[in-house]
């Protein structure tokens, strides 16, 4: 890795797409030195449905960006969201040829890839291998199996995929914009990077992202991640949900979520007012502002309630003893907090991109959790992926070199 570089993260949303830049240098944290985004066309709930608009839209937030840092953009981290996203844990299993030879990376790659070897539909396609643990012989519990000995390596792994037609919209998007993509992240992992306390990822927690179209789920527990899963709810549906609820234009209904918005009924004054516009010039009206409470509480409740459903598919529901952690935009809103812990029964907090220098007053909102993460995840796997792209020849000859010493 040179001494000093350039990455940018593309977080692809359904309300909006945001480029951020960061320049890396050896041993430091990212300095985040520009920042684009632009309202999102040509989504929905994650997924690419007008393909011309969403390019432009990628366009004008890297151009923003690009403008703000002063840099060339040509290659980006890119996000991937959408209720098409499904996971799966597998494991894989593989004979060592000599008991006191030490365990390789390759051997971790075999074991990696034997655990791949599932079933998967035509129509999906891998989008992340991500190890849990290992088990050398009857030792279980292992992150890093390199260097011992055994005649027996096991390998607990998290399969996320995705719909191929998606993962490919995604691509061609921003391959029409002029950027390529090193490499498509799921969104929930990416903010995992920027907002995760390494603490928290050992004793058990839940990651929620609240998006505009969707709302990501990501467990980790013993540092690993251990189940994700997308929903197909987020704060488009509040915000529709107040304009009906209301009477007032989506546009309207949008700015009253953001401005008045709370999730939890109990800590709105009831005495406290606001101004609703009307429709089709009609005048003003005043409202409590707990009635706009009651009308968020139950949409932001029921897509909790998905999450918790979700949550206890996992198989470490009662081990999360750091609680829940909030992002995304739908987190900025007030009594969310609140609701969540009555929802899950159990503590939670909202997560702000932390470990980048820069820009970090606009960097360090919920909104931008995606987009730091993505910064954060290029910055410490960008030395792999180098590896990857430029040592395939390398990997056919240790192939065919452990192949050959398994006979000889």
């Amino acid at each position: 890795m040179p001494a000093r570089e350039v990455l940018a993260g593309l977080d692809i949303g359904t309300t909006k797409i945001a480029c951020l830049v960061a320049e890396i240098e050896s041993g430091q944290p990212p300095k985040i030195s520009g920042i684009g985004i632009h309202p999102s066309e040509g989504l929905r709930k994650g997924v690419v449905v007008n393909l011309e608009k969403t390019t432009n839209s990628v366009i004008k937030a890297v151009e923003d960006a690009e403008l703000m840092s002063g840099t060339k953009i040509d290659s980006v981290f890119c996000g991937i969201a959408g209720d098409h996203i499904k996971s799966i844990n597998s494991r894989g299993v593989i004979a060592l040829s000599k008991a006191e030879d030490e365990i390789n990376s390759f051997d971790v790659e075999k074991v990696i890839e034997a655990a791949k070897a599932l079933a998967i539909p035509q129509d999906r396609e891998i989008i992340h291998v991500l190890p849990q643990e290992f088990c050398v012989d009857d030792q279980s519990g292992i992150k890093d199996p390199v260097g011992m000995s055994g005649v027996r390596l096991e390998a607990e792994v998290h399969i996320v995929t995705g719909a191929v037609t998606s993962a490919q919209n995604i691509y061609k998007s921003v391959r029409r914009a002029g950027l390529e993509i090193k490499e498509l992240v799921l969104e929930s992992l990416a903010s995992s990077y920027a907002l995760l306390y390494p603490e928290e990822g050992e004793l058990g927690v839940v990651l929620i992202d609240l998006g505009g179209g969707t709302t990501d789920i990501a467990i980790f527990y013993e540092g690993s991640i251990r189940h994700t899963a997308v929903i197909g709810l987020g704060g488009k549906n509040v915000t529709n949900d107040i304009a009906f609820g209301l009477k007032t234009p989506t546009d309207y209904a949008e700015e009253l979520k953001k401005n008045y918005g709370c999730a939890f009924v109990r800590s709105v004054d009831a005495d406290e007012m606001i101004e609703v516009p009307g429709v089709g010039g009609r005048e003003p009206r005043e409202l409590s502002r707990s009635v706009l409470a009651s009308i968020i509480e139950p949409r932001v409740e029921e897509i909790l309630e998905f999450c918790l459903r979700e949550v206890k598919r996992g198989e470490c529901f009662e081990d999360l003893t750091s609680g829940v952690v909030l992002t995304g935009g739908g987190s900025l809103m007030e009594g969310v907090v609140e609701l969540a812990e009555k929802v899950f029964d159990m503590p939670a907090r909202v997560g702000r991109p932390k470990g980048i220098t820069g820009l970090t007053e606009q960097a360090s909102s919920p909104i931008h959790s995606t987009g730091v993460g993505l910064i954060l995840y290029g910055q410490k796997h960008k030395k792999e992926l180098n590896q990857k792209e430029g040592g395939k020849f390398k990997k056919i000859f240790k192939y065919l070199k452990s192949c050959f010493s398994e006979y000889f």
